[in-house]
């Protein structure tokens, strides 16, 4: 091959525009290139992909774990799976009806259930298009573009279909007893008007008021001072309680104390429960001020006093503010304290509240009958699961531990909301016999009469069906089965163990996660994943934390407008670290990796510009060669190792140095001048080798990069090889080379040799009198005198630049 004619590049643009990924994503959009077949016979790799809600758009931390889950999916194509990743859509529960109240400027409970229904479709309507065009435009190779019923295409969690499987397993479990109802004490959201979990309870510091209220001392008439934040509450005051080691109220013990307004009978014990630091030391406890109050009127089997009803307004056992609500309430009480010469003090303070993880509403605590699924019984299950599961990154599982650890009630997932699934159930109205349909269809029982005549045990034929809907998570707990086919397609699902991977923020551990492993075990009697992958916050570049009052969200459409999906792409690969705890989202990072792109097209035109020498079997390589490749064995080694345990990081952090020291900046430098061989210095089998390597190392780097980046390894692959890189195997090592200098080695000789030149004030171009160099480099001499010009190489200890 001498005297080689160089061709015009294959790669035909200068450089690489995010003008050219929309030409791509909307091949792979209409042609169901990744469309999953459950007929396979390949093993299958299921991704039970968090559906984001549709009332807003995408976040980028939606985004940025999507992007990493596709490139867990395209990996795993490449190494030979069926990858079943479906793209679904939650469109169930707070969040859709909190935002049609947004859009209608109404609150629920104001119009008709069938009105409010329509509003929440209308929203649900205008929102869920534009809720996924950032997945798309991020290359994201969802097993299915459309949404459908059949396996393996994308799903909305508000579907007949969905909905029916949803009501299936409460059916399921209530006919193996695990589901039961009872009247108890809940979280209840005055804002939302529903009971909620504890998973959906979250803490804040918020200022409030410590009112120093006098209490009388039955037996003595003396005054005792107790300090609470909730006056309000004091008709529901059960006892009153000091610590045993408080010396102050050792005589009150056996005593009652009259709480002031109400005329109340109390009785006052020792407890450790009070806390001699905190206020005046006395504690009154009500019925129900915080989750303290609960767990001590339990323990004590004290009979409650419900001063708050399902409205949020206080009940008739308030007495003289019954009927107010709690903010008026309370400041009427604090006015009869004050006409009553009862309030000593006021004093602001910061304290921590319980608060809805939604509507943000402080919570409060009454009684209604629930629907429970049970869970404390299965505590030690649970933790056995949560030892068994493999967590990506290992010290997620404390999280998971921690919240099973603490649970103290089953889970109550019956609210008083309207768009979510509604409980399957009908009752006779004249002896109260539930009715429970058979499994199979979608069930309304509010507006739809029940699959029987009459009653099955006094023959009456009128029912009333229940108006109660499931928490949204009891319908998210069950992604996992629903891609997997459960109920629906129970061969494919016979096949498989469990699904593969869960991946998920780590804010929702006590939700999404727990919820999704109990309910499978109630269901299957197995655990339902074997991986999980937990991320963390997205946060700007200063390290905060994204929020809307701060003003520092980054929407990921106007990141993709601006420089691409692969920037971005690049950037979630080298900033996804699950050893830190966020990742940095901000612009000169998302350049940054754009950069790295840039780079890799450079390289890319610069080899298509040579063919690719034949007979490629018969190519006798030279030590230059053998060493990048050798560098190459250890990258593909490195990164495979990488990918199969859900790190994207790493690889990505040395495929980039690879290109741009080890590849570009010293193997292309130093053979530019073998694959050009303009003066025929080089032998044609020499020339060969530097042609060979060349597209071999082009070759490899796009394939390890192929899930990182989809769309410029798949033009660079399309435009210089003819094919698409997607369909190629992931690469292997090749046969082991023996080289005898290290790569840190050579590196450093030729910065030596740059910097020697620089420090002359020469071009690099210029060449050199002689190089003195250690001898291990003597067999690849040839290169290194064409790389640097260099009239003489000799050998010694050290390097030494002779101009």
């Amino acid at each position: 091959m001498f005297n080689l004619t160089i061709p015009e590049s294959k790669v035909k643009e200068k450089s690489w525009s995010k003008d050219l990924e929309k030409p791509i994503y909307e091949k792979w959009k209409s042609s169901g290139e990744y469309r999953f077949n459950p007929d396979s016979d390949k093993p299958t790799f299921s991704i039970d992909f968090p559906p984001p809600y549709v009332n807003a758009p995408v976040h980028v931390g939606q985004a940025a774990t999507g992007i990493l889950m596709d490139m867990f999916a395209r990996f795993h194509r490449m190494i030979g799976y069926n990858v079943l990743f479906p793209l679904g859509l939650d469109r169930n529960g707070l969040p859709i009806e909190l935002a049609a109240e947004r859009r209608f400027k109404i609150k629920f409970g104001e119009v008709s259930r069938e009105k409010f229904l329509g509003m929440c479709k209308q929203v649900l309507e205008e929102s869920s298009i534009a809720s996924t065009e950032s997945f798309l435009r991020s290359g994201i190779s969802f097993s299915s573009w459309e949404f459908g019923s059949k396996l393996g295409d994308g799903y909305m969690t508000d579907s007949a279909e969905y909905r029916a499987l949803t009501q299936a397993t409460f059916i399921d479990m209530w006919n193996k007893d695990l589901i039961y109802e009872d009247e108890r004490t809940n979280n209840y959201c005055p804002g939302c008007k529903t009971t909620i979990a504890d998973a959906e309870v979250e803490y804040e510091e918020l200022p409030t008021t410590f009112n120093d209220v006098v209490f009388k001392v039955k037996e003595t008439g003396e005054e005792i001072i107790i300090a609470t934040t909730r006056p309000e509450l004091l008709g529901s005051c059960g006892m009153v309680i000091y610590n045993p080691e408080d010396y102050r109220y050792q005589q009150l013990k056996g005593k009652h104390a009259i709480v002031p307004v109400n005329n109340l009978e109390v009785p006052i014990i020792p407890h450790p429960y009070a806390d001699p630091e905190k206020g005046t030391g006395l504690v009154m406890m009500c019925s129900f001020g915080d989750l303290g109050d609960i767990r001590f009127f339990r323990e004590l089997k004290i009979q409650p006093i419900f001063l708050i009803g399902a409205d949020g307004k206080l009940t008739k056992d308030a007495g003289q503010i019954a009927g107010l609500s709690i903010k008026k309430g309370r400041e009427k009480i604090i006015q009869l304290l004050k006409e009553a010469g009862l309030l000593k003090k006021q004093q602001q303070l910061a304290h921590r509240t319980p608060i809805c993880e939604r509507s943000k509403d402080p919570i409060e605590f009454i009684a209604m009958k629930e629907f429970y699924v049970k869970q404390l019984d299965y505590k030690e299950k649970m933790l056995e699961m949560a030892e068994e599961l493999n967590f990506f990154a290992p010290e997620s599982r404390k999280l998971l531990k921690d919240w099973i650890d603490g649970l103290s009630i089953d889970w109550p997932i019956s609210r008083r909301r309207y768009y979510a699934t509604e409980v399957p159930i009908w009752y006779c109205e004249k002896c109260n016999y539930i009715v429970v349909p058979p499994k199979g269809k979608y069930y309304q029982p509010w507006r739809e009469e029940p699959p029987v005549d009459k009653c099955p045990k006094c023959g009456h034929t009128k029912f009333r069906g229940e108006t109660r809907v499931f928490d949204t998570w009891f319908d998210s707990s069950i992604t996992p089965l629903y891609i997997l086919g459960y109920g629906r397609h129970d061969k494919f699902f016979s096949k498989q163990k469990n699904c593969t991977l869960r991946p998920q923020g780590k804010e929702i551990i006590r939700t999404w996660l727990y919820y999704t492993l109990l309910k499978c075990y109630h269901l299957t009697g197995k655990q339902i994943f074997r991986d999980a992958w937990i991320n963390y916050h997205i946060v700007d570049g200063k390290g905060e934390k994204m929020s809307k009052s701060l003003g520092n969200i980054i929407d990921p459409k106007n990141i993709i407008d601006q420089y691409g999906a692969e920037p971005f792409r690049f950037w979630a690969a080298v900033e996804g670290n699950l050893t830190q705890q966020d990742f940095r989202c901000a612009s000169d990072r998302i350049v940054g990796a754009g950069k790295t792109i840039a780079k890799l097209w450079n390289v890319a035109k610069f080899v298509s510009m040579f063919p690719e020498p034949k007979q490629a079997k018969k190519i006798k390589l030279t030590p230059t060669d053998e060493w990048i490749i050798q560098e190459l064995n250890t990258v593909i080694e490195s990164t495979r190792a990488g990918y199969e345990n859900y790190d994207f990081h790493n690889p990505a952090i040395r495929l980039r140095h690879f290109i741009w020291e080890t590849f570009a900046s010293h193997y292309l430098e130093m053979v530019k001048n073998r694959a050009y061989n303009a003066e025929n210095i080089f032998t044609e089998e020499e020339q060969d080798a530097a042609l060979y390597t060349l597209h071999y190392a082009l070759q490899t780097i796009l394939k390890l990069l192929a899930p990182i980046v989809p769309f410029v390894t798949y033009k660079l692959y399309h435009d210089v090889y003819g094919s698409d890189v997607h369909k190629e195997k992931f690469p292997e090592a090749k046969a082991k080379f023996e080289i005898i200098f290290a790569s840190a080695e050579l590196e450093a000789l030729n910065s030596a040799v740059w910097k020697a030149k620089k420090d002359k004030g020469l071009s690099l171009k210029e060449g050199i009198t002689e190089l003195i160099l250690p001898d291990k480099f003597s067999s690849i001499e040839k290169d290194l005198k064409s790389m640097h010009k260099i009239k003489k190489i000799s050998y010694g200890p050290e390097v030494k630049v002779i101009f």
